[in-house]
């Protein structure tokens, strides 16, 4: 009889365990909250990058379709070079700004210069006129400064005088800027980098201009359409 008794005991004490457990209403008030891998902080939504919608690639005849992809191959090479200038430019401004005196601000200076020169110099060498150009531009859509004015601030007046002058020579301009909203080529670029941060093709950087893609992108297309 006992070990009846012990056997229903047994069997019957999940479902005791079970009755136990009231089951509370939902209030339908109660927000959701969601846990981030990763993140210790419950969180109501999941902040998600801004997502571009890109239209299809019209053109208008096919002298247009390959100055388009021409540009494109230009500006995907020489990207790169325009972000790794940005990256060293705020490398070099966060740490002058920790050096108190001015001697040493200049010797690091230098040194950075010297640093940049020989990164940049024999990769530079092998850039066509236009892949030059286009470069400059980036360099502005990534610093805010044209490439007159980084040469400036890091030599000397004259040195970016002979620099620019030199540019010129083969029809490059280092005081040239990066305007999308006026310029069509400029917005074509910023149009090949944007679908190239899509496809992860390039890593993105953000430009420090004051400029909206989704907008150039309706004002140059009705611009188009008013043209025809």
């Amino acid at each position: 009889m006992k070990n009846i008794l012990f056997y229903l005991f047994l069997v019957g004490l999940p479902f005791v365990g079970v009755a136990q457990i009231e089951e509370q209403p939902i209030d339908s008030l109660t927000e959701k909250m969601i846990i981030v891998e990763g993140d210790s902080i419950f969180r109501s939504s999941i902040d998600l990058d801004e997502v571009y919608l890109f239209g299809r690639l019209k053109f208008g005849s096919y002298k247009e379709k390959l100055r388009y992809y021409i540009l494109r191959r230009k500006t995907i090479k020489v990207y790169p070079y325009a972000k790794l200038a940005a990256e060293r430019l705020v490398e070099l401004n966060d740490s002058i700004s920790q050096i108190t005196k001015k001697r040493h601000q200049k010797k690091y200076t230098k040194k950075v210069q010297k640093f940049i020169e020989e990164e940049f110099s024999e990769e530079l060498k092998k850039l066509t006129r236009t892949e030059g150009q286009i470069l400059v531009k980036l360099i502005y859509r990534q610093t805010g400064e044209t490439a007159f004015d980084l040469v400036k601030e890091l030599r000397s007046g004259w040195r970016a005088f002979w620099y620019n002058t030199t540019a010129s020579m083969f029809d490059i301009s280092l005081k040239e800027e990066f305007h999308p909203d006026q310029v069509h080529e400029d917005y074509l670029i910023e149009d090949i980098l944007q679908r190239a941060f899509a496809s992860y093709r390039l890593d993105r950087q953000e430009s420090v201009l004051d400029y909206d893609y989704a907008q150039l992108s309706n004002k140059w297309s009705l611009s188009g359409k008013r043209e025809k």
